[in-house]
Parts: structure tokens; sequence; C-alpha cells
């Protein structure tokens, strides 16, 4: 024997719906499987009803944040900003030089080159700039 069909009113599952109830809280809603909600799905009029009740929940979130926005609210208005006209933070990890100039690189010197003199000279350099215990 097959089991009776579960009752779901459509006024209640649209109102759900707007509020943006997952499948599995409308199955709850109604003490019903979510897959009986899935299923009922392929119904072309209970998935109209589904999706036009979401859509219009969406409207009226996207109206209240807009509101909010024009009201100074800050962190709407940074919402807003990155999900709908596509800003974002930017931290910048590029280095430069001077008035933007690509940093010079030098080689590093060939010490076998240098005389002793010059070697003196780049310890006494070295030992004055580095801190203790890293000459």
């Amino acid at each position: 024997m097959a089991r009776p069909e579960a009752k779901i009113d459509l006024v209640e599952l649209e109102k759900l719906c707007g509020l943006q109830c997952t499948d599995e809280e409308i199955a709850a809603f109604f003490g019903v499987n979510k897959r009986t909600i899935v299923r009922r799905r392929t119904v072309k009029r209970f998935n109209e009803i589904m999706e036009r009740a979401k859509a219009k929940g969406r409207v009226s979130v996207r109206r209240s944040l807009f509101r909010l926005a024009n009201n100074g609210n800050i962190a709407a208005a940074i919402f807003l900003s990155k999900n709908l006209l596509g800003y974002r933070d930017v931290v910048n990890t590029e280095h430069s030089g001077l008035a933007g100039a690509p940093i010079q690189i030098t080689a590093r010197p060939d010490l076998a080159q240098l005389t002793d003199e010059e070697l003196v000279q780049l310890r006494a350099i070295a030992e004055k700039t580095l801190p203790p215990g890293r000459n």
C-alpha cells in the first residue's frame, strides 16, 4: 500500500522560501523528509512557487541593505560596494624604489679581488653596523 501524500501548504511554502529557508528547513517545518521536497520540486507549479518566493526574498534583503547604506550604515555600503560594484581591499605588496622606480640590485663584491686594506675597512664597517654576535 502506498504512503499517503504529504500535505504541504503552498502559502506556507511561499513564506518559508521568501525567508530563504533550505530544503531541510522546509522539510522539518512540514514534518516530511528532505527527499519529499526535492521530489516535489519536479512538479512545475511547486518549483515555480519556491523559485519566485526565493527571488522575492532576495529582493527584500537587497532593498533593506540599500536602505541601510543610504542611511549612512558604513558596513552596508562597504558590503554593497564589494559585492555589487566589484570593489576590493587591496594590500599592495609591490616594492619599488624612489618615485616608483625599480629597486637597484647590485651584485655582491668579489672579496678575493679586494686588497688587504679594503678588507680591513670592510670589516670595520661591518663591526659598526652589525648587531653584537653577528660579525
